[in-house]
């Protein structure tokens, strides 16, 4: 009996052995907002091939790693940040995608508080924040990459909240409308905007107000910790149509 488990597990090994062997990636793209637009955090790779050029944040699965534990760890690294929203997006197979070697990398779209972010971005990544439309050149099919996150991201955030994990710890509508109208490249209705937000119940207001934009100021709201995590896959029902 033992005998024969052996032989069928080295039978499998020889399949497995003619194999080609290939690496395994992750790629991070990571959306901030400044309180003006939706913003892009790149880094300026270090090594060849393609040196100096700009890239998407990443690096290779280790042997003991799942890709989200890698995702997670190379994301804490470049922030110092804890409970960061991150999800997978897309995997890119395409069998030339990288120059040096057969590269498979799993994309996840991270969305980050800029301000927190500024204070812990780690020296070694060489990052840089572009507006989301008008960055560098990426290398190998990072803009692709990009290109679906922006899609998904559309998508998500007229069904579901998550828009609101790039806030800052308070925030006016007027910011958050910039932050949408960026993200959808429309301008929405102040009145109609204002309405369905607050309609949500996910935020609350505050006592003081931005009096910088304006001479009559704008109400700073939070978000409500407990009923966004509650309501984190209820439908906003906010949709980017509604605009003029």
């Amino acid at each position: 009996m033992q005998r024969g488990i052996c032989f069928l597990l080295d039978a499998v090994m020889k399949k497995y052995s003619k194999q080609s062997r290939m690496l395994l990636a992750v790629d991070c793209i990571i959306f901030g907002f400044d309180g003006q637009e939706l913003k892009l955090l790149l880094i300026q790779r270090g090594f060849e091939p393609r040196k100096g050029e700009w890239s998407l944040v990443g690096g290779f699965v280790n042997a003991d790693e799942s890709a989200d534990t890698a995702a997670a760890r190379i994301l804490s690294k470049l922030s110092g940040l804890d409970g960061v929203y991150m999800e997978q997006l897309h995997t890119f197979s395409a069998p030339h995608r990288d120059t040096v070697e057969r590269t498979v990398s799993v994309a996840y779209t991270a969305l980050i508080d800029i301000q927190k972010l500024k204070q812990q971005l780690h020296e070694d990544f060489h990052a840089v924040w572009f507006p989301i439309n008008h960055h560098p050149a990426l290398i190998f099919d990072h803009q692709q990459m990009v290109d679906k996150a922006k899609e998904v991201l559309r998508y998500k955030a007229a069904l579901h909240p998550l828009l609101l994990e790039l806030m800052p710890a308070k925030f006016t509508i007027p910011q958050l409308q910039q932050l949408y109208e960026s993200v959808y490249h429309q301008t929405f209705d102040k009145g109609n905007f204002s309405r369905k937000i607050l309609s949500t119940k996910l935020l609350v207001k505050l006592t003081d107000k931005d009096k910088l934009s304006s001479k009559k100021g704008a109400y700073y709201y939070k978000v409500d910790r407990k009923r966004y995590e509650a309501s984190k896959q209820a439908a906003l029902h906010f949709m980017p149509g509604d605009s003029q």
